[in-house]
């Protein structure tokens, strides 16, 4: 891959593993330092199985050729998720470049409602499937543009699943219209 972002600060949210250990990865290969996120690093702390944490995921983009800061942050508190704008703000004077909202929390709670309508599943699956997830990333995305409008340039990327092509709660079973 070509190094065509060098000089250019990314965030990866939910970088453990799957597509966000990748994203990060090539924009490592690509020259840009990137900051990662997950809740631990080593996983202790998550309640789904890690595969890697943010340790090993932190060489890999190192091995890849790039520079990478990882810094445990548990996206479902708001605080959390300021206090590493926060950070980046004061280590990169202000600069970033690239939001990837990535972290995800509902995996877990999704598989145990799996098949049932949604008015059977315990009522905490809504916040189970949103607030890691969409409300995060808003929240992520407002600090992430508070720094990018300062400088006149950024992006914002949210990575979504397929559940936002089809229905994941159960809505459109069990119903006879």
């Amino acid at each position: 891959m070509p190094r065509n972002l060098n000089g250019k600060v990314a965030l990866v949210t939910g970088a453990s593993r799957g597509i966000g250990k990748g994203i990060e990865i090539a924009l490592g290969e690509a020259g840009a330092l990137v900051y990662i996120t997950g809740r631990s690093f080593d996983g202790s702390n998550s309640p789904e199985l890690l595969s890697n944490d943010l340790l090993d995921t932190k060489n890999a983009v190192e091995k890849a050729g790039g520079i990478c800061i990882a810094i445990p942050t548990d996206h479902s508190d708001d605080i959390q998720i300021k206090s590493l704008f926060e950070q980046i703000d004061r280590e990169q004077n202000g600069q970033l470049d690239l939001l990837v909202n990535n972290a995800y929390g509902g995996v877990r709670s999704l598989i145990e409602s799996k098949g049932k309508p949604f008015w059977e599943s315990d009522i905490s699956l809504w916040d189970a499937c949103n607030q890691v997830g969409l409300s995060s990333h808003y929240v992520s995305s407002h600090w992430a543009a508070k720094m990018m409008t300062q400088r006149k340039q950024g992006l914002i990327v949210t990575i979504s699943s397929w559940g936002g092509l089809a229905p994941i709660f159960g809505v459109a079973y069990g119903t006879n219209w």
